[in-house]
C-alpha cells in the first residue's frame, strides 16, 4: 500500500532539492502517493500568506510531510512558516541527527550526535513586547512593582516560559528515541545555575523523567560548558535534549562538526503528524543553479522512511548516500574533497551527478610548502604574487630610477664621519658583516 505524503517543494532552492529527494525516495522501491502543496514566498501574492490553510489540512490528513526550504523574513513580516507549522500541528519535538560520513571535509570524525529540541516554549514562544508601546511600559511597571527591579524604559521584552508539561514530553521523547535506536546516553542541557525558575525547572523535570528510564545513562550539562566540550571531545555525547533556544544554536554547532548544514537532516514530530525537512535555509541567490547540496534533504527522507517503518529502505538509502560521499566524485562543492566538481544535474541514476568537464583539474592544484593539494580560487592565475606589507618592500638593489645608488651621499646612523657616498662592502674592515640599509625614510 502506498504511503500518502504531503510534498511541499518550498521556495528559493527548495524546488530543485525537493525534486532530487523525491527521485531517490521513489528509487528505494517504496510506493508513495504524493500530495503536492505550495507554500512560501512564491504563494504570498496568491493567498496572502506563505502558509495557506489548505496546506495544513493536507498534512493533518496525511500525517506526514516532507518540505523543501522556505524563506523566513528577517526582522519584519511573517514570523516563520516553520514556527507556524510546529504550532498549528503541535510538532513539539525537533529532531536533528548530526552524523559524520566518510569523505566529508571536516576537522572531526566518527561524530554521531542527535539533538532533541523542544519546539514550543522558551524564548521562541513568540511572546514579545515591542519597545516604545503602551504594553511594554505597563509590563515594565508591573515588573518593577513585583520585583523591585527596574528595566530600562527603552527596552523590548521577550518572555521565556518553560513548563512541566512541555519538559516532560520532550525528555520522554528523547529517552524513547534512545531506546528505539539503541543509543546509550541522554544529556539534558540547561543554564540552571543562572535561570533557576525556568532552566532550573527543566533540569528538575529531566532528572525525574530519567528515573523512569534506568536502562539509559543520564547526565546534565550547562550549555556554555557543553559548547566547549562539543568542540573538544564530541565523541563523549550521544543524545542531547534541550530547551528551544539552546537546541537551535547547538544543532547548528553540531552540524558544523560533521561538515555543515548540507549534510544535516531534520524532522519536527508530534503525536499526530511529522514534517521532515533540511535544516538549512532557502538560499534564494542560488535558485535554479543546481549548486546547493541536496543531501540534507535526502537524509531527511531517510528519517521519514524510518518514521514510516520502512527501515530496510531507509538503511539502503543512507548507505547509498554515504557511498556517494565517500567516493567523492558525484557530489556538489559542499561535501566533496579538494577536487569536488561543483554543480550537479539530473542523470540516469537517482542521485546528483557532476556536469561533464567539471572534474578535478591538476593545473589548479598548487604544490609547495604548506600548500599541497589546495585548489586555486576561481580566476586565480598560475603565478600568484606575494603579498608583501609596505614596510617590507625594498628598492631594486639600492638603485633609484636614474641608475644611481639610492643611498649615495646618505649618512646612516652609526656610520663613521665622512662615510656618506663611500661604497658599501659586504663586510667591514674588522670582519663584521655590513648590511645594506633601506632609505625609505629618507625618501619620504
Amino acid at each position: 500500500m502506498a504511503h500518502r505524503v504531503t510534498f511541499i517543494p518550498g521556495d528559493g532552492v527548495g524546488p530543485e532539492l525537493s525534486e532530487a529527494t523525491r527521485r531517490v525516495l521513489e528509487g528505494t522501491g517504496v510506493e508513495f502517493e504524493w500530495d503536492v502543496q505550495e507554500a512560501g514566498a512564491d504563494v504570498v501574492d496568491t493567498y496572502g500568506t506563505p502558509l495557506p490553510e489548505h496546506v495544513l489540512e493536507s498534512i493533518r490528513n496525511s500525517g506526514v510531510a516532507i518540505k523543501g526550504p522556505i524563506t523566513t523574513p528577517v526582522g519584519t513580516g511573517f514570523r516563520s512558516v516553520n514556527v507556524a507549522l510546529r504550532k498549528e500541528l503541535d510538532l513539539y519535538a525537533c529532531l536533528r541527527p548530526c552524523k559524520w560520513y566518510k569523505g566529508v571535509r571536516t576537522r572531526y570524525q566518527d561524530v554521531d550526535i542527535v539533538i532533541v529540541r523542544e519546539n514550543h516554549e522558551d524564548l521562541y514562544a513568540g511572546i514579545e513586547f515591542e519597545q516604545g508601546t503602551d504594553e511594554v511600559h505597563r509590563l515594565i511597571e508591573f515588573i518593577a512593582e513585583q520585583t523591585g527591579k527596574r528595566i530600562r524604559e527603552d527596552s523590548g521584552i521577550s518572555i521565556k516560559p518553560i513548563s512541566v508539561t512541555g519538559t516532560k514530553r520532550i525528555v520522554n521523547y528523547a529517552f524513547d528515541y534512545a531506546k528505539r535506536y539503541g543509543r546509550r546516553k541522554v544529556t539534558a542541557v540547561h543554564k540552571a545555575n543562572i535561570m533557576k525558575f525556568t532552566d532550573g525547572l527543566f533540569l528538575q523535570v529531566a532528572r525525574e523523567v530519567a528515573q523512569e528510564h534506568p536502562e539509559i545513562e543520564f547526565e546534565d550539562r550547562i550549555v556554555d560548558n557543553l559548547s566547549m566540550q562539543l568542540v573538544g571531545r564530541p565523541e563523549e555525547y550521544d543524545v542531547l535534549v534541550l530547551p528551544n533556544l539552546y537546541g537551535d544554536i547547538l544543532s547548528d554547532l553540531c552540524a558544523g562538526l560533521v561538515g555543515g548544514l548540507g549534510v544535516a537532516p531534520g524532522a519536527n514530530i508530534g503525536d499526530e503528524a511529522a514534517v521532515f525537512e533540511a535544516t538549512h535555509g532557502s538560499a534564494p541567490k542560488y535558485r535554479g543553479q543546481n549548486k546547493v547540496n541536496p543531501m540534507a534533504m535526502m537524509l531527511s527522507g531517510v528519517l521519514m522512511l524510518r518514521h514510516l517503518e520502512e527501515v530496510e529502505a531507509a538503511n539502503r538509502l543512507e548507505a547509498a548516500i554515504a557511498a556517494v560521499i565517500e567516493e567523492g566524485r558525484s557530489v556538489t562543492w559542499g561535501p566533496g574533497g579538494p577536487a569536488a566538481p561543483g554543480p550537479w544535474r539530473r542523470g540516469g541514476g537517482a542521485g546528483p551527478v557532476p556536469r561533464e568537464g567539471r572534474g578535478p583539474r591538476p593545473d589548479r592544484l598548487r604544490a609547495g610548502p604548506g600548500r599541497a593539494g589546495r585548489r586555486r580560487r576561481p580566476g586565480q592565475g598560475t603565478a600568484r604574487r606575494r603579498c608583501v606589507p609596505p614596510h617590507r618592500r625594498r628598492l631594486p638593489r639600492g638603485r633609484d630610477q636614474g641608475g644611481v645608488r639610492a643611498d649615495a651621499g646618505v649618512e646612516r646612523r652609526g656610520d663613521p664621519p665622512g662615510a656618506a657616498g663611500r661604497p658599501r662592502r659586504r663586510r667591514g674592515e674588522d670582519g663584521v658583516r655590513v648590511h645594506r640599509r633601506d632609505v625609505r625614510e629618507h625618501e619620504r
